[in-house]
């Protein structure tokens, strides 16, 4: 997490619920961007052996922590959050 974060508070609930559900919690990285009208981007990298964890059975966990760093990036007055987990 950078010092000048777009959602910082978003991006570290992001960071710990990632790092709370995968077997490797060090090779976590987030990227935040901006993608226009307050919203922002957060692009999740995993071990590829996590995958699965942090999408879960019919994505049920990814859409779980979506909703949880949309309600944190309202914290952090972003209007909309997108959340892509990529290899």
């Amino acid at each position: 997490m950078s010092d000048d974060a777009l959602a910082p508070t978003a991006e570290a609930v992001l960071v710990h619920l990632c790092r709370s559900v995968v077997s490797t919690p060090d090779e976590v990285s987030v990227e935040a961007s901006s993608v226009g009208d307050g919203r922002v981007r957060f692009d999740v990298s995993v071990n590829k052996d996590d995958m699965g964890r942090v999408i879960g059975r019919r994505g049920r966990v990814a859409s779980a922590i979506r909703t949880v760093v949309g309600a944190a990036a309202a914290n952090d007055g972003i209007s909309g959050t997108e959340v892509e987990f990529v290899e």
